[in-house]
């Protein structure tokens, strides 16, 4: 997946046109550790394929039959103390999120993470990231916000300036909730300094550069968005309502129709024609609809 190893778009469709923000994007960073075994080899470094361990063959089956998952995880803690435990509530949590039953998740992130020694910064700040991500999808940005802040001083502590980047951005969106723009800002900052690549940390500077009316700086964090991840429909839409505020409605429609083509069951694609059909003459016949912002 592009962003993450799950990726919630929170989509908030609105009427059409303010200085107000476009459905947002809430990226939920790669654990560390995953993130290292995603990383292609290159052919000198090539091994054979490793049998799958335990905690893999458990997310895999997340993603076919999630309460088949949560069933297999459930017995595997019944036979795991200690440090053991840690796997088997990683998946648990992930087989939660899958379901949408966040509280749960959180739950077991939590579980998970507190099992690990403190001196395991790294797998600390990933379990740390997957609860603040579910906090935050539980409509609690304070305390996700938080549980960002505890996620990003354990990969500080690992030495790792990309993750903490990275987490910096997912942090972001809890920051601009609590309309902490200062807090969202930095963080921003630090992810286009020490994460380039990451096409979510520009989207987000996009939204919040629009939020503040500069469109022109919205418009350069846009394209660079856009030349990292140009199939990504929340990009599509963020460049949309640039666009529209800057007053090029071809531009606009050109990208809101982008949306569809790339991703047409998507619920980006639904907000994508709600704002095309509020270019049509006889949507603009009953009266302006402003695009109300968060």
């Amino acid at each position: 997946m592009m962003f993450s190893l799950y990726a919630v778009l929170l989509l908030q469709a609105g009427p059409l046109v303010s200085g107000g923000a476009a459905p947002p994007i809430r990226p939920v960073p790669l654990p560390r550790t995953e993130a290292r075994a995603a990383a292609p080899a290159t052919p000198e470094a090539a091994a054979p394929a490793a049998e799958p361990s335990r905690l893999q063959l458990c997310l895999q089956a997340v993603e076919k039959d999630p309460l088949a998952a949560i069933a297999a995880a459930e017995e595997w803690l019944k036979t795991s103390k200690g440090t053991a435990t840690v796997d088997p509530n990683h998946c648990l949590g992930m087989a939660y999120t899958r379901l949408g039953r966040h509280a749960q998740a959180e739950s077991a992130f939590v579980t998970a993470r507190d099992a690990l020694p403190r001196e395991a910064h790294g797998q600390r700040a990933s379990l740390g990231a997957l609860r603040a991500a579910a906090l935050f999808d539980q409509d609690e940005p304070a305390k996700s916000d938080a549980a960002f802040a505890e996620a990003i001083a354990d990969a500080e502590a690992d030495r790792d300036p990309r993750f903490a980047a990275n987490l910096a951005i997912a942090r972001a969106q809890s920051q601009m909730a609590l309309k902490d723009v200062v807090g969202a800002r930095a963080g921003l900052e630090r992810g286009r300094r020490d994460s380039p690549d990451n096409a979510a940390g520009w989207l987000l500077s996009a939204t919040l550069a629009r939020r503040d009316g500069n469109l022109a700086e919205a418009q350069r964090y846009i394209e660079r968005a856009a030349e990292l991840a140009p199939r990504e429909p929340m990009i599509g839409l963020e460049a949309g309502v640039i666009a529209m505020l800057s007053g090029r409605e071809a531009s606009a429609r050109k990208s809101w129709e982008s949306v569809l083509q790339v991703a047409p069951d998507s619920d980006a694609a639904k907000v994508a024609q709600g704002y095309l059909d509020q270019l049509d003459p006889a949507a603009r016949a009953s009266g302006p609809q402003p695009l109300e912002g968060r």
